[in-house]
């Protein structure tokens, strides 16, 4: 058999890179996702072999039952919460991108919280927000014991309390790929801006914003789509009690607590679904600002 042209080689060389991930692709996303799709058109307790097929029934009764959807209610805590955490993120980004005493030390404490599993983070915030714990201690010691409340307990301030664990968390994600993409801005620019007189907020306003406009976008995105697919925090910290149940929540405890897998499929796929609506308008919002701004 005769040696492969260099062409074939390079084809060759493509294909077997590509495998690995493929299948690794095929095996833990589409073939999952079909047998989500599967389920949700069925009646089955998760244990039996035996699984009756409903149809559309499982939609029909999430769609007519509002129960299912009020829990999204929830997630406008998550939502408001992914805002401020950009908006804190893009703030540090911008002042950590100019030489600081510190910077490094700031840079690493931002992202340590990021490098944390989601179920540690949840037991140290238990401690934090349980009575006489860290918080309240900090705020009887300087003399605030009327702020002190039942950071966990009380529904008008649980769910404000779990979205701020989820801005501690993932605020350090969303700074270190803003100062990236704000450092690869060439430093000819800047020089060019002071040349010219221009300050800080000019520089941010005119050069640094526009240049991670994409990354702002993305960002954004995952934190929207995060907000309604909010899982751990809340599961850990309080299990869903005290109106702080998500919609994710809802969906296990239909699954595993309820032994309804076919109703939780079809809710898994409505949450699937919404997600895309969701990230579909956001991109043509964000194409239309770019049109828009030529």
């Amino acid at each position: 058999m005769g040696r492969l042209s260099y062409k074939k080689q390079q084809r060759l060389i493509i294909i077997l890179f590509l495998v690995v991930p493929l299948v690794m692709l095929i095996t833990f996303s589409y073939i999952p996702l079909y047998k989500l799709g599967e389920f949700s058109l069925h009646k089955w307790n998760g244990i039996s072999k035996e699984k009756v097929f409903l149809g559309l029934d499982n939609y029909i009764k999430l769609f007519t039952q509002p129960k299912y959807f009020e829990v999204f209610k929830v997630s406008l805590y998550y939502l408001v919460g992914s805002f401020v955490q950009l908006a804190l993120a893009l703030l540090f980004a911008t002042l950590l991108n100019y030489h600081i005493v510190g910077k490094n030390f700031f840079k690493g404490t931002l992202f340590v919280p990021y490098l944390l599993n989601g179920v540690a983070i949840g037991f140290i915030f238990l401690f934090f927000f349980k009575p006489d714990g860290t918080l309240d201690s900090i705020l009887s010691g300087l003399g605030m014991d009327g702020l002190i409340k039942f950071w966990l307990r009380d529904p008008k301030i649980n769910n404000i309390s779990l979205a701020a664990v989820s801005v501690w968390r993932y605020m350090g994600f969303n700074f270190i790929v803003l100062l990236g993409a704000m450092q690869s801005i060439s430093k000819s620019v800047y020089e060019a801006a002071a040349i010219d007189g221009a300050n800080r907020w000019q520089i941010f306003k005119r050069i640094q914003l526009p240049s991670i406009l994409l990354i702002v976008e993305i960002n954004l995105i995952l934190s929207i789509k995060g907000a309604i697919s909010v899982f751990e925090i809340p599961y850990i910290m309080t299990g869903g009690s005290n109106q702080t149940k998500t919609f994710v929540i809802q969906t296990v405890d239909t699954a595993f607590k309820h032994k309804k897998v076919g109703l939780a499929s079809a809710m898994a796929v409505v949450l699937l679904i919404i997600v895309v609506i969701v990230t579909l308008i956001q991109r043509a919002a964000f194409k239309k600002d770019e049109v828009e701004g030529g």
